[in-house]
């Protein structure tokens, strides 16, 4: 389903996130449950997987992981305000210890001079140890492309954070 990096990636964070007793919860907007996927298709992901938040759109941004409309309004969904609020709330909203909320334009539409096609913004919160942003630009043809580098990205970022 998902090409060898992000299997091993996936396969990786889980078990180190075993190793440490820690739970994970994901809140995805562009990449649609992507992560959450790549996740739980590797075997006991059960361990530590704890659940994932799927807020396509603003409504839900706001429902589910409490990030105010203001926000959105005044600065666009896709910002690092925004996904740094969608990790805390996503932690917040869960039992788990490690989050990780990706935010971004997929493409092939959407984009504008100032966030084109392939920007994502990507953040990860651990309990206890704060929050990391990075924005990411991703020049790829297609949103699959786009989405699955992002789901790279973000795996990545939430093993990197694994380590205090």
């Amino acid at each position: 389903m998902f090409n060898l990096e992000i299997e091993t990636l996936a396969r990786l964070l889980i078990d180190e996130a075993r190793q440490r007793n820690l739970r994970i919860v994901t809140a995805e907007s562009c990449t649609g449950g992507l992560v959450a996927g790549a996740i739980c298709a590797i075997p006991g992901a059960s361990d530590v997987f704890e659940r994932g938040f799927i807020t396509y759109n603003n409504r839900a941004k706001q429902e589910l992981l409490g990030v105010p409309g203001e926000l959105i309004a005044d600065l666009g969904a896709v910002s690092e305000p925004v996904a740094r609020m969608m990790a805390e709330g996503a932690l917040e909203n869960s039992n788990a210890h490690l989050a990780v909320a990706i935010t971004g334009v997929a493409g092939p539409g959407g984009g504008t001079r100032m966030k084109p096609v392939g920007t994502v913004h990507i953040a990860t919160a651990r309990t206890n140890h704060g929050l990391m942003h990075s924005q990411e630009f991703f020049q790829y043809e297609t949103r699959a492309e786009i989405q699955l580098a992002a789901v790279q990205a973000a795996l990545q970022q939430m093993r990197d954070r694994l380590v205090p």
